[in-house]
């Protein structure tokens, strides 16, 4: 079996670790670290205008010496854990936190140029050469008489906010781990899940095509997988057992049609070789035309079923009178009844009643009860036809006192071919396919037929048929 879906999903989280792992070692930096800059940017600029409407602007307006100016933003710097400087536009230095004050020594910065910051407040470099290593230094301009004096810088280490950086890479890099982690469970539930039930489904599909209808398989779910599983289950089943249906049926059809067709050719080899006389080939030759009326009938009821099993099958219904039906039905068994002193005793609702129905299919029907009614029932006894009418359905008997039918027959008496062994003695030439036409004909009307039968007492056949709207008209 081909496991390529699983391979594709190990793809696709072997990729996802792969890509996540690319995203985060080469953006996170970068993104992490500009915005430590600039927050750190931004809270030292708010300290440096501060300074430059402070300190820095009494510096120029003398209101306040130098060495005062220097007491306070040591201490400011060493809070900010930064070197703030105050600088001419020229360049010259005024004022290092960093070192010590030295009034007679003139400090200059080369090439000063507050425009480094192109438009912003801060750069990142060696501010012009300054320092050994990269500085942020944030500007903040000190203005009096609307003109730029000069400059307070506040010069931060880069090297602490990259640790801060690195800090928090740590944990994107943890994050990253426990989310691969994370991803491998959910591939580890889907596995579970999802394709091992599905391996399972496909594995049992292909016995399935390959015949084996008989294999059974269970997945212990809930959703739609299980559902999936349950329904295939239960297709196979019914595939299994339409099988062994028409494996029994073929046994039976050859069972029935052999067993007259040996009578046959037994009969008439005997007659020919003269091991029957001459003077006994009448009574023969009507046992033969017994049998060959056996082979009529089962073909018959063959072609009656395969009939009502056609799928499409329209059934011509009209509005007639059932009672009209049970009568001469019951009356085409008269000479029957007389050979074994039976009556038929008709218990009808109204003069008429009108149901709606295949009136040919129900007349079959009709015939099948009461000649199997007949058949099983003892010499000098009643069968009882009657009709009730209960809302919209009328409900149809008919009723024996003979043999009956065995509790355990009872659910196989609708199986074509099926012989109770009671039956067997009774009905030498039955072909075990009325009742199996009837139950077809009255579940073709949307209809149900059922059996009440206790064994020796007789039995009782009811079904229903929808009432015609012919009834009411006629009231």
């Amino acid at each position: 079996m081909k496991k390529t879906l699983y391979l594709k999903f190990l793809l696709a989280y072997f990729i996802f670790g792969v890509f996540s792992f690319i995203i985060v070692t080469t953006f996170v930096p970068s993104i992490t670290r500009e915005q430590l800059i600039r927050e750190k940017a931004e809270n030292l600029y708010v300290e440096a205008a501060l300074i430059s409407n402070t300190y820095a602007l009494g510096l120029y307006t003398s209101e306040t010496d130098l060495e005062t100016v220097k007491t306070q933003l040591d201490s400011l710097a060493v809070y900010l854990d930064s070197i703030i400087r105050i600088i001419n536009p020229s360049g010259r230095l005024v004022l290092d936190t960093n070192e010590p004050l030295n009034v007679e020594d003139v400090v200059m910065i080369e090439d000063f140029d507050p425009t480094i910051t192109s438009g912003s407040y801060y750069t990142v470099n060696r501010f012009f050469n300054n320092f050994d290593s990269d500085m942020l230094s944030v500007f903040a301009p000190i203005t009096y008489n609307y003109m730029v004096k000069g400059y307070v810088v506040i010069h931060c280490d880069m090297n602490g906010i990259q640790e801060s950086c690195n800090s928090l890479l740590s944990i994107s890099y943890i994050t990253l781990v426990i989310l691969f982690l994370l991803s491998l469970i959910i591939l580890i539930f889907f596995t579970e899940i999802v394709y091992v039930p599905l391996r399972k489904i496909t594995y049992a599909t292909e016995q399935y095509a390959n015949g084996n209808m008989h294999y059974e398989f269970q997945v212990e779910s809930d959703d739609e997988i299980g559902y999936l599983a349950a329904c295939l289950n239960y297709m196979a089943s019914q595939i299994a057992g339409a099988e062994d249906d028409q494996k029994k049926f073929v046994a039976n059809v050859s069972h029935d049609f052999r067993s007259p067709l040996t009578s046959i050719r037994g009969y008439l080899e005997a007659m020919i070789d003269g091991t029957i006389p001459q003077e006994m080939h009448e009574k023969y030759l009507n046992i033969v035309l017994n049998e060959t009326d056996r082979l009529t009938k089962l073909t018959n009821s063959l072609l009656s079923l395969n009939n009502l099993n056609t799928k499409g099958m329209l059934l011509d219904r009209t509005d007639f009178d059932i009672n009209s039906v049970i009568r001469s039905t019951a009356a085409s068994f008269e000479g029957t009844c007389r050979k074994k002193i039976i009556a038929i005793e008709l218990i009808l609702t109204d003069e008429e009643m009108y149901v709606y129905a295949d009136i040919e299919k129900i007349k079959q029907v009709l015939y099948n009860l009461l000649d199997n009614a007949i058949k099983f029932s003892h010499h000098n006894s009643v069968i009882k036809v009657e009709t009730s009418v209960k809302k919209n359905k009328l409900f149809l008997s008919i009723k024996d006192t003979g043999i009956g039918i065995p509790k355990d027959d009872l659910k196989l008496i609708w199986d074509r071919f099926y012989k109770s062994d009671l039956s067997r003695g009774k009905d030498k030439k039955g072909t075990g396919l009325g009742l199996s036409i009837v139950k077809e004909i009255i579940n073709s009307h949307s209809e149900h037929i059922n059996v009440i039968s206790t064994e020796g007492a007789g039995s009782e056949f009811i079904f229903s048929l929808p009432l015609s709207a012919k009834n009411e008209e006629d009231d």
